[in-house]
């Protein structure tokens, strides 16, 4: 076969490009295009790769796409989140005995034993719940994912508004001829968490009913892999939940900030205020990182704002 002199044989991994103003067989060789291969010499053009699949490194064969998600097998996050959250949720389980070995002495009996119990078990659900964002998703656990911390998130956020209203209320009952004395006792803090956790798990249960949740596979985001992640369905219905525990814990921050300069015999408000003060800080942190992260980072992060405003509130 003849062949020109002008031009070099274009390997596999590049297609022929015209080069302007000399004879048609003189021509150049240009590589193929992101996406595209070739796979025989002298090739007129390139030819693209299916959705699924990503050409190797000489773009002269196409080959699978790496699945990324955040892997037992692979990451070394995935060990470091499951033992953070058994190290903590260990920790709160070990409190919750003390509370229910010494529940009748008078100082946890003065700490509102149930609001006590109900925010160490919450606590230890949203430590456990981050095992539910390891592993390749699939559909089921994409719509536990984020009802399984945010019922949990906002019963602890309202157990310890409650805890703080009572404060509040206690401080005032102590005054001769106040009227709050009525409202000190364990059904009003009982209430007050029933009604505000029921909100939140209303909201979960439109939200799973209209849009829930699901997997996808996201191909676009970055070259050669596929993103396994969750959709969250309605955007509405998570940043109403996010939303939602949100207003509960400014409300907390702000009520306990103004009660922390009350007696010593009164000074838990002042935990309460640290507590909140890193829970809202860690959040606030959270959204634009969450926003402008894709993939396995973008669910790292969550669990790290789990991990962090969980600590917080124990301790």
């Amino acid at each position: 076969v003849p062949r020109g002199r002008c031009s070099e044989e274009c390997l596999p991994g590049f297609r022929k490009s015209v080069r302007e103003g000399y004879h048609p067989c003189c021509y150049n060789c240009a590589p193929c295009s992101e996406g595209e291969i070739s796979n025989h010499s002298d090739s007129k053009s390139c030819k693209k790769c299916p959705e699924n699949e990503w050409p190797n490194k000489a773009k002269n064969i196409c080959i699978d796409k790496v699945n990324e998600y955040l892997s037992y097998e692979e990451d070394i996050l995935v060990l470091f989140f499951s033992v953070t959250s058994v190290i903590f949720a260990t920790t709160s389980l070990f409190i919750l005995g003390l509370f229910v070995w010494f529940r009748s002495t008078p100082i946890v009996r003065a700490n509102n034993r149930n609001l006590s119990f109900i925010l160490l078990l919450s606590l230890i659900l949203s430590f456990l719940s981050v095992f539910l964002f390891l592993g390749r998703p699939v559909d089921i656990t994409c719509m536990l994912q984020q009802v399984t911390f945010g019922v949990p998130f906002t019963i602890s956020a309202t157990s310890i508004l409650a805890k703080t209203i009572m404060v509040f209320i206690a401080f005032k009952a102590t005054r001769p001829g106040s009227s709050c004395r009525k409202w000190v006792g364990v059904k009003l803090p009982n209430t007050f968490m029933l009604f505000c956790s029921s909100i939140q798990v209303m909201n979960c249960i439109l939200w799973l009913s209209i849009s829930p949740p699901f997997q996808e596979y996201d191909m676009d985001s970055y070259p050669g892999k596929i993103l396994i992640q969750c959709n969250e369905g309605s955007v509405i219905g998570f940043y109403s939940m996010l939303g939602y525990m949100g207003f509960l814990a400014a409300v907390t921050f702000v009520l306990a900030f103004m009660v922390r300069t009350l007696p010593d015999s009164f000074n838990e408000a002042k935990y309460i205020t640290f507590s909140m003060l890193v829970f809202c800080s860690v959040w606030i942190a959270m959204i634009p990182a969450y926003l402008s992260t894709r993939g396995k980072y973008m669910v790292a992060v969550e669990i790290f704002a789990i991990l962090t405003s969980s600590a917080g509130i124990l301790m």
